[in-house]
């Protein structure tokens, strides 16, 4: 294989002039960068793309740690992403995790490896404490509420989102209330559920853990929540559902079986999916694509901690 030195000796300039040419530096002669690119023909040179890496010292590539692609909340958010980094001249390197603790990791070694220039957690199961060790190699930013920390965050105050809709469904005459969630250990997931303990303690309202539905993902959770919910003695009148599919797949089942939204059950979903306004319901908007593109261009700052909280706003609409 044809290296820059068999260039130089083919198109009869030095090596340092190849170097330059092959790294687009704009002040050499017109004949002399022809002749290299003729030399590059003539002699099929495949450039080394990790040695170019390794003299740029970036990549021009960020990782994204996903734990799910085919997520809505999470398709959103990598939207955002996306969009920013083909501005930027960027590539992605998407990483699922499916919550794995050891995939995590491994992202975060390639950013020791320099395989990658920064990281973007969307979410994750790792230990903020693993995170820390590894900021000395690389920008790392996390969209979650850390913004007392020396790692960059890009956030929405979920406890206050889930405050304010739970006051909400309060005012609309609503005391037995539960809520449907997608894990009950991740960051973002403990503000909610201290959000819901305050708000129910501090109007009084007791409440049963049994109103409390995890591993609530996709649409067919959804349909299992109401088999679940009508199976309850003591069963809410309201549920807050924190992403708009399973809440969909709620008020769609609800009504296959004859139970009147909001009559019968009140409804409110989270990030305002296209399917939330389809079906008219009332939810809790997060901007996740403004989120994304500003994870990422932190990604690719000047590599100063940064801390962006972004506003969220109830829709009241006819699910409540």
């Amino acid at each position: 294989m044809p290296n820059i030195r068999d260039l130089a000796i083919h198109a009869k300039v030095s090596v340092s002039t190849v170097s330059r040419v092959l790294n687009g530096h704009p002040y050499v002669k017109e004949e002399k960068r022809e002749a290299v690119w003729q030399a590059v023909e003539a002699l099929n040179y495949q450039q080394n793309i990790n040695a170019v890496h390794l003299s740029k010292g970036k990549t021009e590539v960020i990782g994204v740690i996903l734990p799910y692609i085919n997520h809505p909340y999470f398709g959103r958010l990598l939207e955002g992403i996306a969009d920013e980094a083909e501005v930027c001249g960027y590539k992605l390197m998407l990483i699922q995790t499916n919550y794995e603790r050891d995939k995590e990791l491994e992202a975060l070694d390639m950013l020791r490896l320099k395989q990658v220039d920064g990281l973007i957690f969307t979410s994750r199961t790792i230990e903020w404490e693993a995170l820390m060790e590894y900021r000395g190699y690389g920008p790392i930013v996390a969209c979650e509420n850390k913004h007392d920390s020396s790692i960059s965050t890009v956030f929405i105050d979920h406890y206050e989102a889930f405050k304010e809709a739970m006051e909400f469904l309060i005012e609309k005459g609503h005391q037995k209330i539960g809520y449907c969630i997608g894990r009950r250990e991740g960051s973002n997931s403990r503000r909610r559920h201290q959000a819901y303990v305050d708000v129910m303690k501090g109007a009084g309202i007791a409440f049963d853990e049994g109103w409390i539905f995890d591993h609530c993902l996709y649409m067919d959770d959804g349909e299992r929540v109401v088999k679940e919910w009508r199976k309850l003695a003591s069963a809410p009148t309201a549920l807050l559902v924190t992403n708009d599919v399973v809440a969909a797949g709620i008020t769609l089942e609800a009504q296959r079986r004859g139970v009147k939204i909001p009559g019968d059950l009140a409804v409110v979903g989270f990030d305002n999916q296209p399917l939330a306004k389809t079906l008219d319901l009332t939810t809790v908007e997060l901007p996740l694509y403004i989120i994304g593109k500003e994870a990422f261009r932190i990604s690719i700052g000047n590599g100063e901690v940064a801390h962006v909280e972004k506003p969220f706003r109830l829709i009241r609409r006819n699910t409540v």
